[in-house]
């Protein structure tokens, strides 16, 4: 940062320095050439008062060098001109302030002009040096040219004139350049502190890395200025909100134009940040944070970050689905050991006969299932998911019965093994909850079976459920699987069966509902291997 804030402050100055140059430069020869003309002009003019003078005409007439001398000393004595010279009809001189010998040609060549009668203004060297003088010729009554009078400035006091008339301009110009130089200082020091210390290409990568990272943030992202203009809003958060705007229109764009919103921007966001609030953004319930963005102790904006409910709900089921089924199989260890406990005590008290009974009624069932399961499925954890399934339902009092024509070899490639263990837990939940949902018990003893399909033996996934409980109720069959859509009464449902049917429309598949033949439902799910 300082490389750059040195090289705004030299080429600050040397743009200044360089126009200001040129300017004095063209000035100076201006100033130079209008105060010759002027002088000259001036010069000419004296000439011109003192040859029509009658007494000054007479004594010229007459060659009278001392009236001449007389009368003209006079004259010079009130007068800012380096010289006054007069001389006669053939340009020798009759009177020079500077003491030339008399009757001496007069020097610079430009006599023959004025003898005709003209006057002139001219730049030669005389007598006494270079000089501007101004040359008018003396008429008598005849109109004849008797003489000649010239005043002129010598070309040193031209530029004394000069030197005094323009060093206030130089002055100027020095205060001038100490003012730049002190503005450039305090200019650059200033850029340095509103970049923050960061050089132009280090602020312009941060911009694209900050652009690349707001758009891969799953979250919806909007930063906002002190006067909740939007500076930065990401895909996510348009996607969330429905807006079709890009991020480059909605830039400056007041917040409340594009989201309405209780007071989640109150009166403490200038001073306190907040988590993980849940709050409507245009009618979608969504969880958002707020964080204030402060420079130098200085309050500049906001960040609020956000995310559909909806989501978090669907993430939050996922999580539940893998502690449910980490909690089927505890309750599996659960009661291994109390089966193992109670055979060490009855092997303790020697009760072998009946221990052996038990152990082979107990171990008949678990271990059909357990070589059912290990031997058709060759995915670990689907055989710990139906395994927790099935001890759940026994729990329940239910009786999960698996199709003897079930196998799972490989999980098809358009679905990941969380997909698949959501897809099949969901299922079994929903036919377990709708057997539990009949309202009296001897019914849910009657309809207490749940029958389980899974193979890929042709060239597709086949998954279905079968359950005798309360049935698809008519009012919501036709949007079952959209988000939110249940017939349980808690908010925490809903979202299971709109994630089965993301995950099969996902893998390209199809699921069909269809009614039992001893009531209930049965769900079937066709995904292409």
């Amino acid at each position: 940062m300082k490389f750059f804030c040195n090289q705004t402050f030299y080429l600050i100055n040397y743009f200044f320095i360089i126009i200001s140059l040129l300017l004095i430069s063209y000035f100076s020869k201006r100033f130079e050439e209008l105060l010759y003309q002027q002088i000259g002009k001036y010069a000419l003019v004296q000439a011109k008062e003192i040859a029509i003078i009658p007494n000054l005409i007479s004594a010229v007439e007459q060659r009278d060098t001392k009236g001449i001398n007389q009368f003209v000393s006079r004259l010079y004595a009130n007068s800012d001109a380096s010289f006054i010279v007069i001389g006669d009809a053939k340009g020798n001189h009759l009177f020079h302030t500077g003491n030339i010998q008399l009757y001496s040609p007069m020097m610079g060549g430009d006599n023959d002009a004025v003898l005709r009668g003209e006057s002139i203004i001219s730049i030669r060297k005389g007598t006494l040096g270079v000089s501007l003088r101004g040359k008018t010729p003396i008429i008598n009554k005849n109109g004849q040219v008797v003489g000649i009078v010239s005043v002129g400035y010598l070309q040193h006091d031209i530029h004394l004139i000069y030197s005094e008339e323009f060093t206030p301009i130089i002055i100027i110009f020095i205060c001038l350049t100490i003012s730049v130089f002190a503005f450039s200082w305090f200019f650059s020091r200033r850029i340095k502190s509103q970049m923050l210390g960061l050089e132009p290409k280090e602020i312009c990568r941060l911009a694209i890395q900050q652009e690349a990272i707001l758009e891969s943030i799953f979250e919806g992202v909007i930063a906002i200025d002190i006067n909740y203009r939007i500076t930065a809003i990401n895909y996510a958060a348009r996607s969330i909100l429905g807006i079709k705007q890009s991020a480059s229109m909605l830039t400056g764009v007041d917040l409340s134009s594009i989201i309405q919103t209780t007071n989640f921007l109150g009166t403490d966001s200038k001073t306190t940040d907040c988590k993980d609030e849940i709050c409507q953004f245009n009618n979608i319930a969504v969880i958002a944070s707020r964080t204030r963005i402060i420079i130098n102790n200085q309050l500049q904006g906001w960040v609020i970050s956000f995310r559909d409910k909806n989501d978090i709900n669907s993430l939050n089921l996922q999580l539940s689905q893998v502690k449910h089924f980490a909690d089927n199989l505890r309750v599996m260890r659960h009661e291994s050991l109390n089966w193992m406990a109670m055979l060490a005590g009855l092997l303790h008290m020697k009760e072998y006969d009946k221990a052996i009974t038990i152990l082979e009624a107990k171990s008949l069932g678990s271990q059909r299932i357990l070589d059912f399961v290990s031997s058709r499925f060759q995915n670990h954890a689907i055989c710990g998911l139906l395994l927790g399934k099935y001890s759940r339902a026994n729990e329940l009092g239910l009786q999960l019965e698996l199709d003897p024509a079930c196998q799972l070899k490989e999980i098809p490639a358009t679905l990941t093994e969380v997909m698949l263990i959501s897809i099949i837990g969901n299922l079994l939940d929903n036919a377990f909850d709708a057997i539990m949902n009949l309202k009296e018990p001897q019914l849910i003893s009657e309809h207490n079976r749940i029958e389980l399909y899974i193979s890929d033996e042709t060239n597709e996934l086949v998954i279905e459920v079968a359950d005798q409980g309360v049935g698809i109720d008519p009012t919501i069959r036709d949007h079952l699987f959209e988000r939110g859509i249940t017939s349980k009464a808690s908010d925490d449902h809903g979202i299971g069966l709109y994630l089965v049917s993301s995950y099969v429309q996902q893998a390209g598949g199809l699921i069909t509902i269809s009614d039992g033949d001893e009531g209930g439902a049965i769900f079937s799910i066709f995904i292409p291997k």
